[in-house]
């Protein structure tokens, strides 16, 4: 198991994936997050008051993104890779069919799929989290709308933290900015919920 996890470090290292794949997963669980907040406020807009309804429909946004997540950066990744692959067997003048090189090529498609399909589903369980209580009867509809959108917006400032962090700038300040995001989504679903 060591031998292994020391191989996909070095895959990393090799490709540079490390700044990728966090962005990955910043994005997408920025954009998961975002989702689950707009069909919860939308839902509560138009009051259902099933849970069923909105487990439903929340995985199956989790479903789509994380497929969309998995097969779209599989895809875009590799296509990259094979590229970059391609154009250093040339400069080299040589194959590296059987090289540590090919390997990792191979391995972070893979792993960008993983990250980028996976990223988006936790933070979209995360903001359900409180209508899986509801329907185990340990939490009220009402209260789990409450709790869902809070959650849902301590997990956007928490991703503006780490990504203040990650710039060695002000965190706060980040975690303010995707924070309005996160109310901006709120009231845009309000006032729609308002006209129609």
């Amino acid at each position: 198991m060591k031998a292994l996890i020391k191989r996909i470090q070095l895959y990393i290292q090799i490709t540079e994936m490390g700044p990728i794949a966090r962005r990955y997963f910043v994005k997408d669980g920025f954009d998961g997050s975002m989702t689950m907040l707009g069909i919860i406020v939308g839902t509560w807009v138009v009051n259902v008051t099933q849970p069923e309804i909105i487990v439903t429909a929340g995985l199956g946004a989790c479903l789509a993104m994380g497929i969309s997540g998995l097969s779209g950066a599989y895809l875009t990744e590799k296509a990259e890779r094979k590229r970059e692959l391609k154009n250093l067997e040339k400069a080299m003048m040589t194959k590296l069919d059987d090289s540590v090189i090919t390997d990792a090529t191979a391995f972070v498609s893979f792993y960008a799929a993983i990250v980028d399909g996976v990223s988006p589903i936790l933070t979209a369980l995360v903001s359900l989290s409180p209508f899986f209580l509801v329907l185990h009867g340990l939490l009220a509809v009402e209260n789990a709308y409450i709790t869902s959108i809070i959650v849902t917006l301590v997990t956007l400032f928490m991703f503006g933290i780490y990504l203040g962090k990650i710039a060695k700038e002000n965190a706060l300040l980040y975690g303010i900015q995707t924070l309005v995001a996160g109310v901006a989504t709120i009231v845009i679903v309000l006032l729609l919920g308002a006209i129609y």
